[in-house]
Parts: C-alpha cells; structure tokens; sequence
C-alpha cells in the first residue's frame, strides 16, 4: 500500500463535554494531560495536518505534531448553533432538529450541511489516494466518521451510528487506487496505537 492516513480525533472541550454543538473553544485541561502523555504513542509521519479549529491545534502541539493547518480537516460550521446545547436547539426549534438528522444536504442552523462535509472529507481522500507515505491529520469526529462511510461504501445516514471518542485514531490504507479502513476507535492510550498510530 502506498498511503496511510491517521485520522486523530481532537481532545475534549468543557462546551462538548456538556453535550452541545461546538464553537472554537480550547481543549479542557484533561484533554491536554492525556494528549501529551499520549505522545509515546505515535509513529513518526511524512505529513501532519490539523484542523483551523483550536482545540484540534492544541491536541496536535499536545501530541508533540508540528502541524500545517488543512481547511478540509475543519469541523462542520453549525453557523447560529455553535455553541449552544443540544437540548436547547432541541427545544427552541424541533422540527429544525429533525430536518438536520433526516437530511443530509439540510443546514437549518445557517452553516454547513453534513453532505457539504462529506464533500470536505472525501476531497480530502481523494487527494491522498495515490499519495506515498503517512500523514496524520488532527481533526473532529464528523469529519472521521464521513471518512469512515465513504470508505466503506455506506450511505452518509450511517454517519449517525459511529461514535469516534475524543482523542481515538482512525487508520486507514491506500493501494493508490482505493482506501481501506484498517482500524478505528483506537484509544491513544491503548498499546493498540503503537501499530496504527
């Protein structure tokens, strides 16, 4: 196989951890401890990308990754959601709620639709397909679980039934043709990441 890609989730955020849509606020101060003492963890990579968003920087500084900031890694722009919880979306505007998990290219919120992700992250793929070497790249669960479906062929509504941890690797292969899913949810604190990381 010619490319490898590692897909590492950023760390935690106090604003995520409250269970809401997430806003460009810093990684907790668990988040950073267990990111840095993850930093055994990782192989040496040709490439090392991360999200614009800061907690993914600061996850990829943490792990000890100089970093180029890739926009694709960026997470999804939930516009005039960002920030506020999931329940008091919920509450306020239900049947938005409901279009944005029953619709693919909807983007009630005034953002980004999930389809327009999905764009994003296969963008991101198809570019690395045929590609020599390891990159990894710093990102957010949406962005790893569309990686994921289109990788596996699924339709972008299994998205929903993935959930990527926070500071978990994805790995994925590439023969230079067509990418192969080789591990996800591994925890960088597992001796698991030693192989994939």
């Amino acid at each position: 196989m010619l490319a490898r890609l590692t897909m590492i989730a950023s760390g935690a955020t106090a604003a995520a951890r409250k269970g809401g849509f997430p806003a460009d606020e810093p990684l907790e101060r668990q988040a950073l401890a267990r990111a840095t003492a993850a930093r055994p963890a990782l192989r040496r990579a040709d490439r090392v990308w991360a999200s614009p968003a800061l907690r993914a920087r600061q996850t990829a500084e943490a792990l000890g990754l100089e970093a180029t900031v890739e926009p694709l890694l960026a997470d999804q722009d939930f516009a005039r959601w960002a920030g506020r919880g999931f329940e008091d979306v919920q509450a306020e505007d239900p049947e938005a709620m409901a279009a944005w998990f029953a619709d693919s290219d909807a983007a009630p919120h005034g953002g980004e639709s999930l389809a327009d992700v999905a764009r994003r992250g296969v963008a991101l793929l198809d570019n690395l397909v045929a590609s020599s070497g390891h990159t990894i790249a710093v990102t957010h669960p949406v962005l790893i679980r569309a990686a994921i479906v289109h990788v596996l062929g699924a339709p972008l509504s299994a998205i929903w039934k993935i959930d990527i941890e926070p500071l978990s690797l994805t790995d994925f292969r590439s023969d230079g043709r067509r990418w192969v899913l080789r591990a996800s949810g591994v925890g960088l604190s597992s001796g698991l990441s030693q192989d994939v990381g």
